[in-house]
């Protein structure tokens, strides 16, 4: 997962980015707040743990900016020095789906984030799933249309389940690339964007076939529904395949 971490303090920075990148998440710190807003304008992210007191603008304002503006509800963990319960209190009102108090504890760090994004998101935490007419086997990495088994190479396999498991939300070109290539991985935009029009032949994304892949300008691409029947099947995406 996509983690953003705002905290204007390096150790604790560093702190978050060792126990993040050690539970298999991807790290990206920002010190100031201006800089996260910025970033959000342009970038997705699975989970933002915001810092209350910053340099430039309060952790409390870039919530706030990210529950307003946001086109998709990113959970958020919103960590701070203060205790009291007035705090918490307005910590939660201002959007918080949790609220954790320094100095920070590795199992609890790490306990709090597996919580939020498994309930933000059950459907990545499944095995084999099917949506629609669609039915992705991880096991052997095929993906059956119907009776037909699709063949797809395992980066285009991987890209698939990552939309199918995102339908409805904007994907920034970094997210995907973090997500399916990896991190470290140098990999250009223009392959992600064979990879995508790939998928859109071979599984049939068009909206005649009740899914349009579309590509958002500057930011990157979105995967959703156009009918009826296939929008009621998306709540199934967790259901595992026998």
């Amino acid at each position: 997962m996509r983690v953003a971490v705002l905290d204007d303090d390096q150790v604790h920075l560093e702190f978050a980015r060792q126990v993040l990148e050690g539970i298999g998440h991807d790290f990206h710190g920002f010190s100031d707040g201006r800089s996260l807003l910025r970033a959000l304008r342009r970038e997705t992210f699975d989970l933002l743990i915001l810092d209350w007191e910053l340099p430039d603008i309060s952790g409390i304002e870039v919530m706030r900016w990210a529950r307003e503006n946001l086109e998709q509800p990113v959970p958020i963990l919103f960590v701070s020095n203060r205790s009291a319960e007035s705090d918490v209190i307005e910590g939660l009102s201002a959007g918080a789906d949790d609220f954790m108090v320094k100095p920070i504890r590795v199992g609890e760090l790490t306990a709090r984030v597996g919580a939020l994004l498994r309930r933000a998101y059950p459907s990545r935490h499944s095995g084999g799933f099917e949506i629609d007419r669609y039915r992705f086997d991880p096991a052997t990495a095929q993906i059956h249309v119907g009776e037909q088994a699709v063949v797809l190479k395992q980066k285009e396999f991987d890209l698939a389940v990552f939309l199918f498991r995102n339908i409805g939300r904007l994907l920034s070109r970094k997210h995907l690339l973090e997500a399916v290539w990896g991190i470290e991985a140098e990999v250009s935009s223009r392959s992600l964007d064979t990879h995508i029009s790939r998928l859109r032949s071979k599984l049939g994304l068009t909206p005649e076939q009740g899914y349009r892949l579309t590509a958002v300008y500057s930011v990157g691409y979105r995967l959703e529904t156009t009918s009826p029947s296939a929008a009621a099947m998306e709540a199934d995406c967790s259901v595992a395949v026998a």
